[in-house]
């Protein structure tokens, strides 16, 4: 490498420095480092073929459809510019390999390919298939006079892993020691790579250097001999593109450990290095909290709601990693306070580097109107793209910090820091720290300059069709963690942040579209790295290309169990809220769950519904009490006793968990509306503030209860509303606030973004402009204290965080069940002799959703000497609730949850 300033030796094997630098010069000049486009296309080709065709390995492919008669030949050309149209002979190949017709039987990773021909390679040319790699390939069925029957692609991944299987022991990125800095790249289809680096995040180009590339692992090096931490690099990347030709990519490297404003240049640092590291941060520790999974009490949080709209925060870090660490905020009281109760873990919506929010010139909308107004949500949607808000769901470099929560995004380092300091903020006032991840798709793909796997090893990393397209069944771009490299980046970006960052746990986005035996590995090798367990949890849910095991077997709700690793469970959820997340119209309002009314409690259009649907809603709410555990025995309203894993759900096993630490219990998170919103929809309108307040915390009670994970969404437990939106992942701040003074909930702050939730205004806007409809501070000032008292009660006892399926079965029984029940009122005893932190030899809990009061009869409870948990001071009503040691009665008041101990 040549630096303007000084010389400074490349290290590449096979020739000398300056002569491999002055050769690469000539193909790859220092000019290119600045080219205003991200992508130069060098040999131009217009003509568009579909991938039908899957290798299987290196030598063997299938072609879905074909027919096998005629002669196959692939093609190749190093510029791209094949001519392949049936009817025609090809034209613009370099040469072909002739292929023969195999009977081979098709690996277990492609037994979803569809029947068709399947090829293979000849042994005299399996050798060439590495280099050809590098160029166009096509697959041809010629007739018997040469024309071309058909062409295709062909999928990439399963020759790839097959031929460059070493790379999976690689260590990509940038790494840097004294007086050297290394660059390591895996592109085996590449024909060219080079190195560009910058002395700053916006300086033009100081040094290119060509990469080498080793044959037998695919990735390319190159390193100089000095420490250039502080400094940004690029790749050039020459590859062939389909209906492109070969394309010189601009591209940051996948392995980015931070970056420069908007994700322009990667910097290069060690994470290591102490001027990283925050005062005392090689001292700091997580809280020991958590002694096992179910242990977890989790806060769902985004950085930029935490603070956003907290006016004690200073402004600069209002919105910022910073934010956490002013301890005297009503923010950071609030999470304090919570940790005081017994919450464990803040769980961060994504803090990687997004492509969706601008990190420089976000503009932060001021908006205003009337309860029902249309003006806000035009506002903000007009606004979204150039906002500095959203979830975060669309990675662009996973291993990087977000810049846009760092106080100057043009600098590398302090997205680093800021994000380890925000870390020892939370941990210093007792809470560990999850973090939300999205190995599931990216924000684009192909040639899109947010793009840049995709830009580096066409077609490898993402999931593919049938026709060679991207699947998007996730929303977005799909990866396909199945394949060598994508699972190895899943797995090392998860390695990073919980050795270099701290991290307790995480939560996968849709990680039912990982395979479970890569989420195996990944377990033990975070934890390994970590030098302690890791916490996984995840959304296991089964659909779009990978459902039913389709491709692999998935880490889904039901292939997990006997893995330790968590997913969130809807059993209770749908039971407790009503409905499904996709309902509309009058189903938003005739639906009605647990909590708000189901048959008890009817709202206007909820019709009459017959009893067995709240008989059914409560055996679902005891299902999630009990852990969805496979092998507890529960009497169903039917009067049967049954396994859970033999209760139907929706055509499912109830019970899918073999031990409680594989469910993660929730009633909200980000998704969907929020528990307040949707009790707006489902309670009878005349339901006072203060019950709907109640009614918000009897599903507070359900979660905190239920054996297993507790996960809550922040705001909870301040009666959060987002004006009704039921998707608010671009809603910007106005529709996304959190008002940690207790005064508001923001309920009736504006129509939502109609592009979710137009077709329904109808029903939506009469709400909205209801003032009685929205809480006064003291219902959002008695949700709070409630709910820190529910988090005391879980805290206070083992017994709500039973360690197995066993402890389950033999210490959790529920009275009041089968078709004799009272089915308004959960009832529960939970056994406590001899359990190591059970703190009570017996504790009966009692959760009564209706709207008066009731007393169930235990006659095994009778002569006992029980008390109120002293952990009720919040809840005048829960102080109330009695037990009549001679005749076992417990009286229990409406719209309760009431836990008695002795």
């Amino acid at each position: 490498m040549v630096n303007r300033a000084r010389r400074v030796r490349v290290v590449i094997a096979g020739c000398g420095a300056l002569l491999c630098a002055a050769a690469a010069a000539a193909d790859m000049p220092l000019a290119a480092c600045d080219a205003s486009s991200h992508q130069t296309i060098l040999h131009a080709s217009g003509e568009r073929f579909e991938a039908r065709a899957v290798w299987l390995d290196r030598r063997l492919a299938k072609w879905p459809g074909s027919d096998a008669a005629g002669i196959f030949k692939l093609y190749f050309s190093p510029i791209g510019s094949i001519d392949a149209k049936p009817g025609a002979v090809v034209t613009g190949a370099d040469g072909a390999l002739t292929l023969d017709v195999a009977t081979d039987a098709v690996p277990a990773r492609f037994q979803y390919v569809a029947a068709g021909a399947i090829v293979a390679v000849r042994a005299a040319d399996l050798p060439r298939l590495p280099a050809l790699h590098r160029q166009q390939l096509i697959l041809v069925r010629e007739g018997a006079d040469g024309k071309v029957l058909a062409a295709t692609r062909v999928q990439s991944a399963g020759a790839l892993d097959d031929l460059f299987a070493v790379a999976g022991e690689a260590q990509l990125g940038v790494s840097v020691g004294k007086r050297r800095t290394a660059f390591t790249l895996w592109a085996p289809t590449a024909q060219r790579v080079a190195v560009c680096t910058y002395d700053s995040g916006s300086s033009r180009a100081a040094a290119i250097a060509p990469m080498q590339r080793d044959p037998r692992s695919g990735t390319w090096s190159a390193a100089a001999q000095a420490d250039l931490s502080g400094k940004y690099y690029t790749y050039l990347v020459d590859v062939a593109v389909d209906g492109a030709g070969i394309v010189r990519n601009l591209v940051t490297d996948p392995y980015s450990i931070s970056l420069t404003t908007d994700s322009k240049r990667s910097y290069i640092a060690d994470l290591d290095s102490p001027a990283l590291k925050p005062r005392g941060w090689n001292r700091s520790a997580a809280p020991n909290a958590v002694k096992a999974q179910t242990d977890m009490v989790v806060y769902e949080l985004h950085v930029r709601d935490f603070s956003i709209n907290d006016a004690t925060v200073s402004a600069p870090s209002r919105g910022k990693y910073g934010a956490f660490g002013e301890a005297g905020s009503n923010g950071m009281r609030h999470l304090a306070a919570l940790a005081r109760a017994g919450l464990t873990d803040i769980h961060l919506l994504p803090i990687y580097d997004i492509g969706s929010v601008p990190e420089a010139g976000c503009r932060a909308e001021s908006v205003a109107g009337k309860p029902d107004g249309e003006e806000q949500q035009a506002l903000v949607t007009r606004n979204a793209d150039t906002d500095c808000f959203n979830w975060g769901y669309d990675p662009f470099h996973y291993n990087a910090p977000e810049g846009s929560y760092a106080s100057d995004p043009h600098d590398g380092a302090r997205r680093i820091v800021e994000t380890r300091e925000m870390v020892m903020n939370l941990h210093r006032i007792g809470l560990r720290v999850g973090m939300d991840v999205v190995y599931n798709h990216t924000f684009r793909s192909g040639q899109d300059e947010k793009s840049v796997l995709d830009r580096i090893v066409p077609g490898y990393y993402h999931r593919l069709n049938e026709a060679g397209v991207v699947e998007r069944s996730t929303c977005c771009d799909n990866t396909a963690t199945e394949n060598r490299m994508m699972g190895k980046l899943m797995i090392d970006s998860a390695v990073l942040w919980a050795k270099h960052y701290g991290i307790d746990s995480f939560r996968f986005d849709l990680m039912g579209h990982q395979p479970r035996a890569v989420m195996e590995q990944l377990q033990r090798q975070v934890d390994r790295a970590a030098g302690r367990h890791v916490q996984l949890i995840g959304e296991g849910w089964n659909f779009g290309e990978v459902a039913d095991g389709k491709r692999f077997v998935q880490a889904s709700q039901l292939s997990l169990n006997g893995t330790g690793i968590g997913t969130f469970s809807d059993r209770a959820r749908d039971a407790v809220r009503g409905g499904a997340a996709g309902d509309a119209g009058d189903k938003l309002f005739e639906l009605q769950g647990y909590i708000n009314g189901l048959v008890f409690d009817p709202n206007a259009l909820a019709g009459t519904r017959p009893m067995s649907d709240l008989l059914q809603a409560a055996d679902m709410v005891r299902v999630g009490l009990a852990g969805s555990v496979r092998s507890y025995r529960l009497q169903t309203h039917h009067g049967a006793t049954r396994l859970l894993k033999d209760i139907d759900y929706n055509g499912q096993s109830a019970g899918y968990a073999s031990e409680p630490a594989e469910a993660v219990n929730y009633i909200e998170n980000h998704d969907n509306q929020t528990l307040y919103d949707i009790n707006v929809f489902k309670l009878p309108l005349a339901t006072s503030a203060a019950d709907r307040a109640r009614v918000q915390m009897l599903g507070a009670a359900i979660n905190a209860f239920s054996q297993g994970v507790a996960y809550f969404h922040a705001g909870v437990d301040t009666l959060r509303s987002k004006s009704l939106d039921r998707n608010s992942f671009n809603s910007g701040d106005w529709f996304n606030r959190i008002d940690w003074s207790y005064q508001d909930n923001y309920f009736g702050t504006g129509a939502p973004p109609a592009g979710d939730n137009g077709a329904d205004y109808a029903w939506i806007l009469p709400l909205l402009a209801n003032p009685a409809l929205k809480p006064l501070p003291a219902d959002i000032a008695f949700a709070r204290d409630v709910f820190r008292d529910l988090l005391a009660i879980r805290s206070s006892s083992s017994l709500f965080r039973l360690r197995s399926a066993a402890d389950i079965e033999q210490r959790l029984r529920f009275y009041n069940t089968g078709p004799g029940q009272v089915p308004t009122v959960i009832a529960a005893h939970l056994d406590g002799k001899g359990y190591p932190g059970a703190a009570f030899g017996d504790v009966c809990y009692f959760i009564n959703v209706d709207k008066v009061a009731h007393t169930i009869a235990i006659d095994a409870q009778k002569a006992k000497r029980y008390r109120l948990h002293p952990a009720h001071r919040a809840d005048p009503r829960a102080r109330s609730a009695m037990y009549d040691s001679a005749t076992g009665v417990f009286s229990i008041p409406a719209r309760t949850a009431v836990v008695f101990v002795q």
